[in-house]
């Protein structure tokens, strides 16, 4: 019977993924934006739309001025183009030991576990990267892991990891627990915030089930994507005794002012959720129309440790390729 109801949680949320938002004639018939909104919009995208439904009803109606919408809808602003932005701006490649496996850091390393996402966020560093798509088995991967002896923790990232099934996280996280010099697995997720069903009961179990540390990083950029239901889901994750961090981008036109900053960052703390951190906009080719000046962000994040305790504030921090370690802005 368990084994049933797991089945059935797992086809649940996989049912509410197709619900999402592909076409975007179809978003914006929902989003009821006017002809000459819909100009505004690129139609057909190189980085595809993708957008959970339960995001899309967030997304206030008749206008393009909402902080969800600019994450997600392909606007003609990503066709400018600037010298200062590339299609890899974190330069992965260097840091590959194979397509799925990268090492960037001492310590630790970052299995690029699949290519899929929950959601297309349109500043994505990563919607460039050339993805090893043909299988999910990570034999390769592995064989590297337990022959480096310097390796602590193991990030799982992407796309998301928990756009994985269940049944491929719990042997791949089987193998990597019999791996005896590591201690920590993180994981790094948007899923929750449009698929919040995604954190099942099988789920849980695969996370129960290991001896390594899990810590949970979620990438939340407004107060609007951390609801009731979000908050509910991820409490069974920290019922595991799993700490849950948050990373958040700083983004112009959808967080970059300190009333919106201050109330995300409350409504994390609430939740039990620890800022970690403030992200300058890596410089993706056509994201130029996101990016916020450092010293803005600066004058942010100093009006946030003055309206805020310490704790509640992420650091801001920038990814400079090649440095052994995020760069701290302030």
């Amino acid at each position: 019977m368990q084994a049933l109801k797991n089945s059935s949680t797992s086809l649940s949320w996989r049912m509410i993924q197709k619900s999402s938002f592909t076409n975007l004639s179809a978003l914006c018939e929902f989003l009821e934006l006017s002809e000459e909104d819909r100009t505004s919009l690129i139609v057909r995208p190189k980085f595809p739309l993708n957008l959970p439904y339960r995001l899309a009803q967030k997304i206030k109606k008749s206008t393009l001025d909402d902080p969800i919408l600019r994450q997600f809808v392909p606007l003609k602003e990503e066709l400018n183009i600037s010298n200062d932005f590339t299609t890899s701006p974190t330069q992965d490649e260097c840091f590959s030991k194979t397509a799925k496996l990268l090492k960037k850091y001492e310590r630790r390393a970052l299995l690029i576990t699949t290519s899929a996402c929950a959601m297309h966020c349109r500043f994505c560093f990563r919607q460039n990267y050339p993805y090893e798509t043909k299988d999910k088995v990570f034999h390769d991967e592995l064989k590297i892991i337990k022959e480096d002896t310097s390796l602590v923790e193991i990030i799982l990232s992407g796309g998301d990891p928990l756009s994985l099934s269940d049944e491929i996280l719990k042997e791949l996280i089987g193998e990597l627990d019999k791996i005896e010099h590591l201690n920590i697995l993180r994981f790094h997720t948007r899923f929750p915030i449009g698929i919040p069903e995604r954190i099942t009961e099988s789920f849980l179990e695969v996370l129960s089930s290991t001896r390594l540390q899990v810590i949970f990083v979620t990438h939340i950029n407004h107060p609007l994507e951390l609801d009731s239901d979000v908050v509910f889901y991820l409490k069974k994750v920290q019922k595991l005794g799993i700490p849950i961090l948050n990373h958040t981008v700083l983004l112009k036109d959808v967080n970059d002012d300190i009333t919106t900053l201050t109330e995300l960052n409350l409504s994390l703390i609430k939740a039990g959720i620890l800022p970690y951190y403030l992200n300058q906009l890596d410089k993706v080719q056509g994201c130029m129309h996101f990016e916020v000046s450092i010293e803005k962000g600066e004058q942010l994040v100093k009006e946030l440790r003055e309206n805020l305790p310490g704790y509640a504030v992420p650091r801001y921090i920038e990814e400079i390729p090649g440095k052994k370690h995020k760069s701290l802005i302030f």
